[in-house]
């Protein structure tokens, strides 16, 4: 897995591309990572809903709770779905909307300088071998494409605006995380 400092994009991706991002700050340097969760419909896995949503092309009436997201425009960097597929949204050089109000070591709004991470799943459920094995991968390959990015500089979305969020939730397990991606 190799990143194009030049796109951004990261080689073994599916690139779909999101119109949910805009530029980062001038002089903002990228050295966090924030790892998320999400399940459409919430708690069901597989099939295109997820990127549907973050590309704003999910068809509302399939699902009630679909008509709860209607308007709602968001992306991530990228998306491990269950059997570890990686999929890109937004090159990593620009800022996707994904961390919404939030702050990491005091400095506010985490979209300016974080590459947002989400995991196909729920707070309360188990993340599979191979959503584990594709973030320590993914997460190797930011790391070296940009320094800042160590240990303390990856969080989960919970970390970042606790009083909102609480994903990737109890069941994602940090030590695995930590000891297979930062060997």
């Amino acid at each position: 897995m190799q990143h194009n400092n030049r796109t951004g994009r990261l080689s073994g991706a599916k690139w779909v591309p999101s119109m949910n991002y805009d530029e980062r700050p001038l002089g903002v340097r990228i050295d966090a990572v924030v790892i998320h969760c999400i399940s459409l419909p919430p708690g069901q896995y597989g099939g295109d809903d997820i990127e549907r949503f973050f590309c704003n092309r999910l068809d509302h009436g399939t699902h009630p709770y679909f008509e709860r997201i209607r308007g709602v425009r968001v992306s991530a960097h990228f998306l491990i779905k269950r059997k570890g597929e990686l999929v890109q949204f937004v090159s990593t050089l620009k800022r996707a909307w994904h961390a919404g109000r939030s702050v990491l070591d005091g400095t506010a709004d985490a979209n300016n300088f974080s590459i947002g991470v989400e995991l196909e799943g729920v707070d309360d459920d188990v993340y599979t071998d191979f959503q584990y094995r594709s973030l320590a991968s993914l997460t190797r390959a930011l790391m070296a494409a940009f320094p800042g990015i160590d240990k303390q500089r990856i969080a989960g979305h919970c970390d970042i605006a606790p009083d909102r969020k609480t994903d990737p939730g109890p069941m994602f397990d940090w030590k695995r995380f930590h000891r297979d991606a930062l060997v």
